[in-house]
């Protein structure tokens, strides 16, 4: 769950940036909030008709299909299963839990959230100046807070993998052994992967009426977290994005 292509046996340096950009660390850091989404979707979704869950884990489900069984226990195991392999296949880098950095990566990702959240804001206000400007996010009317805080923490879990690990470090990945370089890798994957990720909320029945400035903003949002996962890995990609949803269903924002 990282960018890093470097020899997995290479020892990372024990800082807090060099150990928290890992995949080890990615990994152990997202299993709270895979945790904790689970548990409030479960109860969310009692006495319901239809359940309701993140679009995004969705469509990772629909490729368990073909597989005998629940896909919801296989998804997740599957998703444990990888991190295990994950931190197997860096165990040679002599990587060092240090609980105390996980808190680090939590107050990390909360100012990323605020800041990004501001920075895009006065961005897209520059621009479209006669436009008002609600910052776009889980905004259900007829759901409950906990139903909000549960899909929020499910975005930054699944949007995350979706199009952070799996588009931008695929889309990466595949440029930099044709193109044999970083930088231009780097610009490409993650900017494609900012335009999908915005314009996929407005797709499919349950999708948000377009409006220029929503697809600004979360494009520029989109971008934002494709850089902080290029830069810093998944862990904190996904805590910045399931902090600031959640800032936004309980009106941190105004």
């Amino acid at each position: 769950m990282e960018t890093d292509t470097a020899n997995i046996s290479t020892p990372v340096k024990p800082t807090y940036l060099g150990l928290t950009k890992t995949a080890t660390y990615g990994f152990l850091a997202a299993l709270p909030l895979i945790i904790l989404y689970e548990i409030l979707i479960i109860f969310s979704n009692q006495g319901r008709a239809g359940q309701i869950r993140i679009s995004s884990e969705v469509w990772l489900r629909q490729w368990t299909q073909y597989i005998d069984g629940p896909t919801l226990p296989i998804l997740g195991g599957v998703l444990v299963l990888i991190g295990i392999i994950i931190v197997f296949l860096e165990r040679h880098k002599k990587i060092k839990i240090k609980p105390l950095y996980f808190m680090g990566i939590i107050l990390e990702s909360s100012f990323y959230a605020v800041i990004i959240a501001i920075l895009v804001s006065q961005v897209v206000t520059f621009i479209f100046p006669a436009m008002a400007l609600m910052a776009p996010g889980f905004q259900i009317e007829d759901q409950d807070l906990m139903t909000k805080i549960a899909l929020s923490i499910g975005a930054g879990i699944y949007e995350e993998l979706l199009f952070r690990v799996i588009l931008v470090g695929g889309l990466y990945a595949v440029l930099r052994f044709f193109l044999g370089t970083k930088v231009i890798g780097y610009v490409i994957a993650a900017v494609v992967g900012a335009l999908l990720f915005s314009a996929i909320h407005y797709m499919g029945s349950l999708g948000d009426d377009f409006t220029l400035t929503s697809f600004t903003f979360r494009f520029l949002f989109g971008l934002a977290l494709n850089v902080l996962f290029l830069m810093r890995g998944f862990g904190i990609a996904a805590w910045t994005h399931a902090l600031y949803d959640i800032m936004v269903v309980t009106n941190f924002f105004g």
